[in-house]
């Protein structure tokens, strides 16, 4: 089976198209057997724990997007921890840093927060999903001086940085996944990725809504469904059969997210 690791079902991107509800059916109908529903704040981690609750398939992870920081407020990290304590909640995320955009918040807010999320990962014993955009330097030097709490691991997803910098962010136990970017024609630098990441530390993610694959590139909104796409891409460019890949990347996710099953 396939598994999206990495997605967004809490807006309302997909009310005219069956819901929730349908999105889960798609998924199922096309071999997509786990799906993990990433909060971003703290609404949509509630929102995405109560998903959870009601599909025996779908997983989430809680925390506050970089972007997202202004959403925050005094005691919001101590009910993630208690989302955290929820068997279905498999990481603290996504968290990191994003400096694309120029009224998002200060970066010196992006970096406390990352690291207090990181601290609050490690005492509750969760691996962390990284979020980083145009931030590559600033994100392994915050990760290689906070090594101590990576002891669970985490995910770099969608991963987009260059091949050379993948060796350092592998040093620190990282794994990665990516998505619909991997299947663009140009995407040049992604697909050196792909092909470079061990087949330890490889897994797969639509980050839907947004970044739908080819064949389908341009159509929104994404759906976990597609991750297919994904997965029968990467095993191109790395020249692996794709029924023996996807198994390597569902194995990936149990050993990297322990409370997945």
């Amino acid at each position: 089976m396939y598994i999206d690791i990495h997605c967004h079902l809490t807006g309302g991107e997909y009310e005219e198209i069956g819901g929730v509800d349908g999105v889960i059916a798609r998924a199922r109908e096309n071999g997509v057997g786990r799906i993990v529903c990433s909060g971003f704040d703290l609404q949509s981690s509630y929102v995405a724990a109560e998903i959870a609750t009601r599909y025996d398939d779908v997983y989430f992870t809680a925390g506050f997007h970089p972007s997202e920081l202004d959403k925050y407020r005094d005691g919001d990290l101590e009910k993630l921890r208690a989302l955290c304590g929820n068997e279905k909640c498999i990481a603290v995320g996504e968290i990191g840093l994003d400096y694309h955009f120029e009224d998002n918040p200060a970066p010196e807010t992006q970096r406390d927060l990352f690291i207090r999320q990181m601290e609050l990962a490690d005492e509750v014993g969760l691996p962390v999903v990284l979020h980083s955009r145009d931030a590559a330097q600033e994100t392994l030097q915050l990760l290689q001086e906070h090594k101590g709490l990576l002891k669970k691991g985490g995910l770099m997803h969608c991963y987009s940085y260059s091949a050379e910098m993948l060796t350092d962010f592998l040093a620190l136990g990282l794994y990665f996944s990516f998505g619909g970017p991997s299947t663009f024609k140009n995407a040049k630098k992604v697909q050196e990725c792909v092909q470079r990441v061990p087949c330890g530390r490889i897994l797969s993610e639509t980050d839907c809504p947004y970044l739908t694959p080819v064949p389908f590139r341009g159509t929104f909104p994404n759906e976990p469904k597609n991750v297919k796409y994904i997965v029968e891409n990467m095993a191109m460019l790395r020249g692996e059969n794709e029924k023996e890949l996807n198994k390597q990347i569902l194995d990936n996710a149990r050993t990297l997210f322990f409370r997945l099953k």
